[in-house]
């Protein structure tokens, strides 16, 4: 064997991954309300890149790709098959051309929704769409619910015990049952002080607020109500009893005939066992839909990107053009790195809106039933399933589908709920798991006084056309928060 060095030639192809097709790439994966702070730092990066706010004062556009003008639509996939970044024309997408259909208000605005209409066909939707911040509004919290009224109810040196008991509280209004030894250790007071001031936070509003227990919190309540009389008390101190079903036990214990018996847990379901929920913690961030469907004229349907949340980008040439005339060579190097960043990210961004409408056309397509009749008809779907029939890569599909949200007439739905396993039914075809759930919640909210044993539901199931088995219904249900049938009947019992 020889060792003496040599030289030889190899051609090899590969896949380079550049920056500018990982950015379109991220940007797939992003919801609207995540595009817009990319935007935001791209607009603060590039001097060259500005949102039209539809003055009509646009900069003049390139001619776009061959792909655009031959029709056919770009995407991630093609962008990773081809790859060459570099190669690639740039373009500034004019929203007001022949690229998308004039058949809804956001695109006749200009804005950066793109409409589809399945079918040909497309509905006007709002251009802004619903004000789903307008529907939550600020409220107290807890503790400041508690600090306002400890503040006219305690002096100075207590107010200071009664902010250590409140910062103590959890959200449900529980005090943890070591809280009130640690702080009386923390701040060097007796316990009892503590305790006297504990009392005075147990009278506030809510009712049952700075309970040590479940006991306790029910017991403040039926105080306040005036029904915490002995029979009240030995009910409440054996809870266990009542949540293990052991009512005739209980009534002896307590001392008091059915009907009282009766009476008394009527009472108890109507007290609150966590009070402080009611004011709750932080506030729901609202989530704004990324894609609207609505029902077109003549029974298709019409699919459109959120355009209130997705600002329309231009390259402003002439301003390039100025800055290059005079600059030294540095400065039109840095210029002409701007220029292509900015003609990479509009073009990224319009792939992007055509390869999420695309997929969101899909979806709608193979969950048309849904769409029309309800979860009922709920297809199951896989995301090869729509790789497959849109012709794209299958991991495309899942980016596209994350973090994303679906409006429509049925309410609003993350685009992942559509991909759902299932089970076969007496005609051979597939249905959704989530149909195979709606049945059943709709069986046991029907069932009146017979209670539906999981056996019960398969053998009504099964009459219905679902091959189903015992340990599949027991894992749906509980998957809907619905107890077994011997809960159940519990549950009636003490209705």
């Amino acid at each position: 064997m020889s060792l003496a060095p040599r030289l030889d030639l190899r051609q090899t192809q590969s896949l380079v991954m550049t920056p500018q097709l990982q950015q379109a790439i991220k940007l797939l994966a992003l919801s609207n309300l995540e595009l817009e702070g990319v935007i935001a730092e791209e607009l603060e990066k590039n001097p060259l890149l500005g949102i039209d706010g539809g003055d009509g004062d646009a900069a003049p556009t390139e001619p776009a790709p061959a792909a655009m003008e031959s029709g056919e639509a770009i995407t991630a996939d093609l962008l990773v098959e081809h790859g060459d970044a570099t190669a690639d024309a740039p373009l500034d997408v004019d929203y007001d051309a022949e690229t998308f259909h004039h058949d809804s208000p956001a695109d006749m605005a200009g804005g950066a929704g793109a409409g589809l209409g399945m079918d040909g066909l497309s509905g006007a939707l709002p251009e802004d769409g619903p004000d789903l911040d307008a529907l939550a509004a600020d409220a107290p919290s807890l503790a400041d619910h508690l600090l306002a009224q400890a503040g006219t109810a305690f002096a100075p040196r207590d107010m200071v015990l009664a902010g250590q008991i409140i910062d103590a509280i959890d959200d449900a209004g529980y005090l943890p049952a070591d809280a009130l030894h640690d702080i009386a250790l923390r701040l060097n007071v007796p316990d009892a002080e503590i305790a006297r001031v504990l009392a005075v936070i147990q009278g506030f509003d809510p009712t049952g607020v700075g309970a040590r227990s479940l006991g306790e919190c029910l017991a403040l309540q039926a105080r306040e109500a005036d029904r915490h009389d002995p029979a009240m008390a030995c009910l409440l101190d054996n809870l266990e009893m009542l949540g293990r079903g052991q009512l005739p036990q209980l009534r002896r214990m307590c001392g008091v005939d059915e009907e009282d018996f009766g009476d008394m847990l009527r009472e108890l379901r109507g007290y609150d066992p966590k009070p402080g929920l009611r004011f709750g913690g932080e506030r729901a961030a609202p989530v704004t839909p990324d894609l609207f469907v609505a029902r077109g004229r003549s029974g298709g349907w019409s699919i459109e990107l959120n355009s209130a949340t997705l600002p329309r980008l231009l390259v402003d040439r002439r301003y390039h053009a100025e800055l290059a005339a005079g600059g030294d060579r540095a400065a039109k190097a840095w210029l002409g790195d701007c220029l292509a960043s900015a003609n990479w990210l509009v073009k990224a961004l319009d792939q992007r809106a055509r390869t999420i409408v695309k997929v969101a056309s899909e979806i709608v397509k193979q969950q048309d039933g849904f769409f029309r009749n309800g979860v009922a008809h709920l297809r199951p779907l896989t995301l090869r399933t729509v790789a497959d029939a849109i012709e794209m890569h299958e991991s495309t599909v899942s980016r596209v589908t994350s973090n994303k949200y679906l409006s429509c007439d049925r309410g609003l739905f993350e685009l992942k709920y559509f991909f759902t396993s299932g089970i076969s039914n007496a005609d051979g075809e597939g249905v959704s798991a989530e149909a195979v759930k709606s049945h059943i919640a709709r069986l046991i909210a029907d069932e009146g006084k017979d209670i539906l044993s999981d056996d019960k539901l398969v053998e009504i199931l099964k009459a219905k056309g679902f091959d189903i088995a015992r340990r599949t219904v027991a894992k749906y249900r509980e998957a809907i928060g619905l107890g077994s049938s011997v809960q159940r009947r519990r549950q009636k019992a003490l209705g």
